[in-house]
């Protein structure tokens, strides 16, 4: 072998050296990224494999199971708060009488819908985006990822889905009490429940009103509790709904089960907007049909006090619980309520402010979420970093000025999975119009003249809400921006939406583009 022989086969192996090096830091290039394997991430997974199958699509899970929150929360009694006939997936019929699911039976079904579509093999587990950049030269995203080992892999994806939800799975919010490190008991966040916790026989004050506190108190109550307090600032609409849908159970009996499920959810559907918009339009009249109910649960033995609002229904989100039960632990004194403000806490409970104390061997603090969105991904555009509070959302799908981005937000006053549905499906008509005409990309371009303050959470008064501020989309004066939270209207906008309207530009790769994508943040 020659001198020239041997320089060349060195170079040889140096470039080898290279490319496998290359391959080992862009392991994997795909068509469209999934972040999220809860409802959002599995049902867009569906409508993609069913609508797309020229599409390839991986789903990137930071745990290590599939669900989300229903796979998060592990809290004594943890249900939806939406019935199950409009919960379920629209290519998946919950065929059950019962309105209310726990969590292990949401978690059970969504394992069924992974199954039955064989998209087990396409979720990664264990896998967390740290940062997403997007190339404008290059239109693909770059995606930094670790696994649990704190391996780092760059994924290239000519689309990323945001199907995280809204907030933050590595905490809750939880404000600090005053002299909290005093106290000697169990303080718990619902979000981080101990596994096997004992509260038999012990004092129980949960700290809040929204729907985990009124879930928490007749559940744990049920599992042995000496006694559950449940403490609120304020009080919060309840309403009560059956166990059991009868008219499901009457109507499958004569009818066939598919036809006995459309006709139960488009009934539900037809009474949560009905419900939403008269608490709109005769907030009175609402407030006053809420209270007479509760009043009727009550039977005398609580004061009215603690669950009159000061606000009209649907200022915030309305909570409900199936066959009265809060209000049976509470009529029968196995349970009791406090409208009153914490002052401090002590060694052995919390001091409130009217000079009441509550004893408590265990607190726990059911204040709500720490709101996040894209699960903490630290986006980009050509290495400037992207705010998603500064911008707004296209269809309530699209984020605006981002290049090949989708974001999918479910509803506040309806079932979260109606929004998935009908979102996946856009997603799924405008990638199949893209692949017609041979784009490659689709930006969103907004109006600044459209931006408004509230965010696209509407004008709700919860707290999380509030502190979404600074880190939600906000909304638009008028379509295509605006959130109206609307199922009806939207599933019909979303169905009938053109992408010639003026608002989309659609690029090919091969264009020589003096353009850049415009960056808000």
């Amino acid at each position: 072998m020659t001198k020239l022989d041997i320089v060349y086969c060195q170079i040889c192996a140096l470039i080898k050296t290279w490319f496998i090096q290359g391959i080992k830091k862009m392991e994997k290039q795909v068509d469209v990224l999934i972040i999220g394997a809860g409802i959002s991430g599995i049902g867009l997974a569906v409508h993609l494999s069913k609508n797309c199958p020229q599409r390839q699509f991986e789903i990137l899970e930071r745990r290590d199971s599939f669900g989300g929150t229903w796979d998060l929360f592990r809290y004594p009694g943890i249900r939806s708060d939406s019935d199950m006939s409009t919960f379920g997936f629209n290519f998946k019929p919950w065929a059950k009488e019962k309105v209310l699911a726990s969590g292990p039976e949401i978690k059970g079904y969504l394992g069924e819908v992974i199954s039955e579509n064989k998209l087990k093999e396409k979720i990664h587990f264990g896998h967390r985006v740290l940062s997403a950049n997007y190339d404008s030269a290059k239109k693909k995203w770059l995606v930094e990822i670790e696994d649990n080992n704190k391996k780092k892999q760059t994924w290239s994806a000519n689309f990323v889905m945001g199907c995280t939800g809204y907030y933050n799975y590595d905490q809750g919010y939880a404000p600090q009490f005053q002299d909290q490190d005093k106290f000697k008991g169990q303080f718990i966040h619902p979000q981080h429940w101990p596994e096997n916790l004992d509260y038999k026989g012990k004092k129980v004050v949960i700290i809040g009103s929204g729907a985990t506190a009124i879930t928490l108190v007749p559940s744990m109550v049920k599992g042995g509790a000496g006694h559950v307090t449940m403490l609120q600032r304020s009080p919060t609409y309840i309403a009560t709904v059956p166990s059991i849908d009868f008219i499901y159970e009457k109507t499958r009996r004569f009818m066939s089960e598919e036809t006995a499920y459309k006709f139960t959810r488009a009934r539900n559907i037809g009474m949560q907007r009905a419900i939403y918009a008269l608490a709109q339009k005769h907030p009175k009249t609402v407030r006053r049909l809420l209270l007479k109910g509760i009043e009727l649960q009550l039977k005398g033995k609580v004061d009215m006090k603690h669950f009159t609002p000061s606000y009209n229904p649907w200022d915030q989100r309305l909570c409900v619980v199936p066959d009265g039960d809060l209000f049976k632990a509470l009529r029968e004194g196995q349970a009791s309520i406090e409208t009153d403000q914490i002052e401090k806490f002590t060694a052995n409970g919390i001091q409130l402010k009217s000079g009441k104390h509550l004893e408590a061997d265990i607190v726990i603090s059911a204040t709500g979420l720490e709101i996040q969105i894209l699960g903490g991904v630290q986006g980009s555009i050509d290495g400037k970093p992207l705010n998603t509070s500064k911008h707004m959302l296209y269809q309530g799908v699209m984020v605006s000025d981002v290049p090949n981005m989708a974001m999918i937000i479910g509803y506040i006053n309806a079932s979260w999975t109606l929004k998935v549905d009908i979102a996946a499906d856009y997603i799924c008509r405008l990638i199949n119009h893209m692949d017609k005409n041979g784009y490659d990309e689709v930006i969103a371009h907004a109006d600044p003249s459209q931006f408004e303050q509230d965010t696209i959470m509407g004008k709700l008064s919860s707290g999380y809400i509030a502190r979404a501020a600074d880190v939600m989309p906000k909304q638009g004066k008028q379509a295509p921006w605006k959130i109206t939270n609307n199922y009806l209207a939207d599933r019909k906008d979303l169905k009938d939406a053109k992408f010639n309207d003026g608002v989309l530009q659609f690029h090919k790769r091969g264009e020589q583009a003096d353009r850049k994508p415009k960056l808000v943040s």
